[in-house]
């Protein structure tokens, strides 16, 4: 599922000027994250021009177009202009020439401009679109926010997982989806949870029916969307099973083709398992800078044995 990405969304989210433009060319799709920055398409060379992109003109490309006369700049920028180029966009605040608007009106395309660097406005597109524009899939689970880290939790239905997450709301922390999460990769390295539109600051509760978190308990009490950083599977406690007992299995679930750490909570009748999840939570931010808590046992336990044999 990939969500479809306007020209005026695109002006809404980052305050751009509407140099020009109509309602049908602001409403033109916008397909993907790359950005072109049409250099050499300035000089005659479209072998490879990247039409269907957002043509993205900084102080570079506006002074080289400067040194065109007007009737080189028309043409080239006619030729800019295809049934599929979302818009062109000027930074720095510069002035369009009257070739390029001239040729985005006869073509229906808008003609926009930040007053922002070019470097800068490049990196703020390129962000919201590939964010916007990344094929996400629905996974089952409840994500939440714990003291900043983005934690999913999933298990068999009815184990808890919903009045889990209402616990930690009421401890402070905030919740981001229930029941169904969409996911999305942002990097090699990350994946980002976001609730369906329909399910926004909603909450489940068996016996209770549908909350609404945001009412009940505030606007801190919800999140539109945090990277999954850990994920917590809970599972029915059996009694023969054996369960780690030192945080030394290192396990990773893979979601949106990011492998992401995951620990196991066996559940049963007075365990805390919000409590739990919130001491996981701040065990595994302390890994992440570098304090292993297992490791410091290993090492006073290795320390104790040598001590004792050579006793």
């Amino acid at each position: 599922m990939t969500e479809i990405v306007k020209v005026s969304q695109l002006v809404e989210k980052l305050s751009l000027e509407v140099v020009t433009g109509s309602p049908t060319s602001l409403d033109r799709d916008i397909v993907t994250g790359d950005i072109s920055r049409p250099g050499l398409e300035l000089t005659g060379y479209f072998n490879y021009y990247s039409h269907d992109r957002l043509q993205l003109f900084g102080s570079k490309e506006t002074t080289f177009a400067e040194r065109m006369t007007p009737e080189e700049r028309l043409m080239v920028m006619r030729r800019m202009c295809s049934p599929d180029t979302p818009a062109f966009i000027i930074s720095r605040g510069l002035e369009a020439t009257k070739e390029m608007i001239q040729a985005a009106e006869e073509f229906d395309i808008a003609v926009l401009r930040s007053p922002i660097s070019t470097s800068r406005l490049l990196g703020e597109i390129s962000s919201y679109l590939d964010s916007r524009l990344a094929p996400r899939t629905s996974i089952h689970g409840v994500l939440v926010d714990v003291y900043g880290l983005g934690v999913l939790i999933q298990g068999d239905s009815g184990i808890g997982k919903s009045e889990t997450a209402l616990e930690l709301i009421k401890r402070g922390h905030r919740l981001i989806a229930d029941d169904r999460v969409d996911v999305y990769k942002q990097d090699e390295l990350t994946v980002v949870g976001e609730p369906p539109k329909i399910l926004q600051h909603l909450i489940e509760i068996r016996g209770i029916g549908i909350i609404d978190v945001m009412n009940l308990f505030g606007a801190s009490a919800v999140r539109g969307s945090t990277e999954v950083q850990l994920t917590v599977y809970l599972e029915s406690w059996e009694k023969d099973k054996k369960y780690d007992r030192l945080g030394s299995d290192d396990t990773t679930v893979e979601i949106a083709a990011v492998q992401v750490p995951q620990i196991k909570i066996p559940v049963k009748t007075g365990r805390n398992v919000a409590i739990i999840i919130e001491v996981a939570a701040m065990n595994f931010r302390a890994k992440t800078m570098g304090y292993d808590a297992t490791k410091t046992f290993e090492e006073r336990l290795t320390k104790l044995i040598e001590e004792n044999s050579t006793n």
